[in-house]
């Protein structure tokens, strides 16, 4: 959590927009947290809906992408991104509002954590295999089972590139398996700073057994069996997984990417997986959303893939809530927020 100061505007008319779809349940928390304020419920409006008047008088935005000129909403003090990622902090509007920014850093750890785990136990466990020889009607005779002899992850090496929330659950998860994890972490203390939700992640840094510097990072990418890009994407994480990376991987290791498509250089990993560089790719984000049926990606039989569904849970708007609830009480008391995003560091 960052320092945090304001001077709140003394008017009658203050307002918290929201125009997140939440259920009526939260909506009544946040009147009982503020009841000085105008709650303004817009699900899913655009900027372009909200009238001006209405603006002139938003202290609080709580959205997805509905953001307002630093001229229409000059009472604004605070943005609670709807999402994850602070992509939208350093584009249009937001990026000339004096606003604090804030993000729902937190709210996919448990579901993609467990989309990693499944993804590796699929490929250690050979069952992308299974459903290609359904297809064909038949197994392989018995000299070619050995097809599907597995791998244990116990005693693989896990690298989480990025130990952020989502990264600390994967790690939490993976070390009951009996993986040893190593973890690029900029932080000399390893704690993590964001909001907490009960029993998830590793809120004190603890279960990495080797945290590496960014210098270190083509070092801990040759000791890797499987490797996880799990970094916001900012402009020094652009294109960080490129050939000079894919080539210092073991031939044996699988990459797996629930970060953004552009944090990878897709010919490179395409290259890779071709020449068999690296064994495989689990793959969940693509630098062209939807992927083109173009795409060569399609064609690789040592690729899984999703169409960017990692994030997904029936358990979202209630888990964002909860983080727009707590900031809400701490902004009422003038304390630090938490997720703050930092415009220099770049998330």
């Amino acid at each position: 959590m960052e320092d945090f100061a304001l001077e709140h505007i003394n008017d009658s008319r203050r307002t918290i927009l929201i125009t997140a779809q939440l259920a009526d349940s939260w909506n009544d928390r946040i009147k009982e947290i503020a009841p000085d304020f105008t709650i303004e419920l817009r699900p899913w409006a655009k900027a372009a809906d909200i009238p001006d008047e209405l603006w002139e008088n938003v202290e609080i935005l709580f959205t997805l992408g509905a953001f307002p000129t630093p001229e229409q909403a000059p009472n604004l003090r605070w943005v609670q991104l709807y999402s994850a990622g602070a992509n939208q902090a350093f584009t249009g509007p937001l990026a000339k509002s004096n606003a604090i920014i804030t993000t729902a850093s937190g709210v996919h750890a448990v579901n993609i954590a467990e989309y990693v785990l499944t993804t590796m136990l699929t490929w250690f466990h050979r069952y992308h295999q299974f459903g290609s020889w359904k297809q064909e009607g038949h197994w392989p005779d018995e000299h070619g089972r050995d097809l599907f002899m597995p791998e244990e992850l116990r005693g693989k090496t896990l690298n989480v590139v990025g130990y952020g929330s989502i990264g600390r659950e994967v790690a939490r998860l993976a070390k009951s398996f009996g993986m040893r994890i190593i973890a690029m972490e900029q932080r000399p203390d390893h704690r993590d700073r964001g909001f907490l939700f009960p029993d998830i992640g590793d809120p004190e840094g603890k279960l990495p057994d080797h945290y590496y510097t960014k210098d270190q990072f083509q070092q801990a990418l040759a000791e890797s069996d499987v490797v996880v890009a799990a970094v916001p994407l900012t402009p020094d994480t652009r294109g960080m997984f490129d050939a000079t990376a894919f080539h210092a991987m073991k031939e044996s290791a699988l990459f797996i990417n629930i970060a953004r498509g552009d944090v990878c250089k897709e010919p490179d990993l395409i290259k890779a997986l071709k020449e068999k560089e690296i064994a495989g790719a689990a793959l969940d984000v693509f630098a062209d959303e939807p992927l083109p049926d173009s795409s060569p990606f399609f064609g690789l039989p040592n690729v899984i893939m999703s169409p960017h569904i990692s994030g997904m849970t029936p358990h979202y708007n209630d888990r964002v809530a909860m983080i727009f609830t707590e900031n809400l009480r701490r902004y009422l008391k003038g304390e630090p927020l938490y997720n703050t995003v930092n415009k220099e560091r770049g998330y």
